[in-house]
């Protein structure tokens, strides 16, 4: 699984304050965190969390430099959980 720029641009672009970049099913999600508790979301891992994301970056509107930056960093960390 990959995590694109174009995931932690969504992410950043949401309107819900509380969304998650989730995988699911060998995809990518924005929703909003409540949604983490629905039938379709069941067994949704959180990537990151809009919050985290912009803590991280240090602004809502980061350069495309930065936000490719942090998708390379979520891609890594998600990588290594497979072992």
């Amino acid at each position: 699984m990959t995590i694109s720029p174009n995931d932690v641009r969504r992410l950043l672009d949401a309107t819900e304050l509380d969304s998650v970049l989730v995988l699911i099913e060998g995809r990518t999600e924005v929703i909003p965190a409540a949604a983490l508790d629905s039938d379709d979301f069941r067994g949704a891992m959180t990537v990151t969390s809009r919050h985290k994301l912009i803590d991280q970056i240090g602004s809502p509107e980061p350069s495309d430099r930065e936000v490719a930056e942090q998708a390379g960093i979520l891609d890594a960390a998600i990588s290594t959980l497979g072992g």
